[in-house]
């Protein structure tokens, strides 16, 4: 799990904390995990596996949504809450279906704005509340009134639909809709415990009451072929483990050795340990927790990442090499966890293992050019080797991400003039200078922006 931006360069799970923002959690494992369940239902909706992403949030709300695109937000809560896989393989089903439908849902009622932006490794969803007192107020009037009841009808229809096409491609992938069944009628239990059954006005809700959901959907599940289809163990034990390692990094330390007392010698016990004893500031309990994973499966990539991260992180990097070294390459060189190995073997501040970090680090950004931090960890070792022009290219790869205009365009034009023309790298560096220019030119505030669109 990847880079806690607060603290040093990476924590297991990262987060970024804009002002009243949520937080995109990034971890190999869980994003792994996430596209092997997504990869049958993407199949079974016409849609190309690769294109599908799944994002999680950090919030304790059970939620998950959509907000154009292809990608589906899911909420660390609903991990927290679900059971076992198949419930989350459900949820993920019906979010698909809102995909392929070609809807736009906001999460939680529309209650808060999506803006997207790029902070270190992880993307910050800026929280908006929905409108002031006074745009409260004045929902109230008739008008106003009649257009938000179509609107939630309309809403409820997507969703009704969506919860047939969801459980349409669970059944082509072979997969049971129990799950859904089962975390829907999780969903009732809690929204009547919290709001009582005959406060609930159906027509004032964005989806249809969870029991009008169960009984419509019962019959369809029940009569589906993959019915009585056994959850896959593997997938159920890739569950597990990650519902821990959140455990551990989420919440507070105390609730996670509450629930994981040292006791239990479980593998989810040492994996949860390990991440609270990691953010709580105790790197021997957790390199302790780490190689206790290690020996249980010394192969294993995610563990291994686990106590590389922790060595590095208590200023040992040397020692992390190794184990950083085994992650990447069992991993097949995931991009997150190869840049945590980009930036260990930089950390050494050894001159002999910066090309190894070069190309490791080149790697990780052709695999997911989208990751702030790799092209952070490029641009310095492309620094400290004296390739200056590359290093310019690096920042401006990393402020075009985070949508620093200003800094991308003056570190594109700087790697032009120093790049050979025509090759790839100055070919790049001419777009992010173009399109970082425009992007400036079309700001509102054009005042300030007035000598840099010339």
């Amino acid at each position: 799990m990847k880079r806690l931006v607060a603290a040093l360069a990476t924590v297991a799970l990262a987060w970024a904390q804009p002002a009243a923002a949520q937080s995109v959690l990034r971890d190999a494992e869980t994003e792994a995990w996430f596209a092997a369940m997504m990869a049958p239902l993407a199949k079974a909706a016409g849609l190309g596996e690769r294109d599908i992403k799944v994002v999680l949030i950090q919030d304790d709300q059970i939620n998950a949504f959509v907000a154009g695109g292809q990608v589906i937000y899911i909420f660390s809560g609903l991990i927290q809450a679900a059971d076992n896989a198949n419930e989350v393989q459900g949820v993920l089903a019906h979010e698909l279906g809102h995909i392929a439908n070609g809807h736009a849902v906001f999460n939680a009622g529309g209650q808060q704005a999506m803006g997207i932006s790029l902070l270190s490794m992880v993307l910050g969803i800026a929280a908006m509340a929905a409108g002031g007192g006074e745009a409260g107020a004045g929902i109230l009037a008739a008008g106003q009134q009649a257009a938000l009841g179509k609107y939630l009808a309309f809403s409820r229809v997507q969703e009704a639909t969506t919860d047939a096409a969801g459980l349409k491609y669970l059944t082509s992938a072979g997969v049971t809709g129990r799950g859904l069944l089962s975390f829907y009628k999780k969903l009732q239990q809690q929204t009547e415990y919290r709001y009582g059954s005959a406060n609930i006005d159906p027509y004032m809700q964005t989806h249809p009451l969870s029991g009008q959901r169960i009984a419509t959907l019962t019959a369809d599940v029940q009569a589906s072929p993959a019915f009585a289809t056994r959850p896959d163990a593997a997938n159920e034990e890739r569950f597990r483990r990650i519902k821990a390692k959140l455990q551990g990094y989420s919440q507070p330390a105390a609730r996670t050795l509450q629930a994981f007392p040292e006791t239990d010698r479980s593998i989810y016990a040492h994996y949860a340990r390990a991440y609270a004893y990691h953010k709580s500031g105790y790197p021997d309990k957790a390199d302790a927790e780490a190689a206790a994973l290690i020996r249980a499966k010394p192969d294993d990539p995610y563990f291994l990442e686990v106590q590389g991260q922790v060595l590095l992180e208590a200023g040992k990097p040397l020692q992390a090499l190794a184990p950083l070294k085994s992650a990447t390459e069992g991993s097949r060189y995931n991009p997150l966890i190869a840049t945590t190995y980009g930036h260990a073997l930089i950390a050494t501040e050894d001159k002999g293992l910066y090309p190894e970090a070069t190309r490791v680090l080149r790697i990780a950004v052709a695999r997911d050019d989208n990751n702030p931090f790799g092209w952070l960890q490029l641009g310095t070792v492309y620094e400290r080797t004296g390739d200056t022009a590359r290093a310019a290219l690096a920042t401006a790869e990393r402020a075009h991400i985070t949508g620093d205009h200003r800094t991308a365009r003056s570190s594109a034009r700087y790697a032009l003039a120093n790049l050979p023309a025509n090759t790839p790298d100055w070919l790049r560096a001419q777009d992010i200078a173009m399109t970082a220019r425009n992007e400036l030119c079309d700001d509102k505030n054009k005042s300030q922006n007035k000598k840099l669109c010339r």
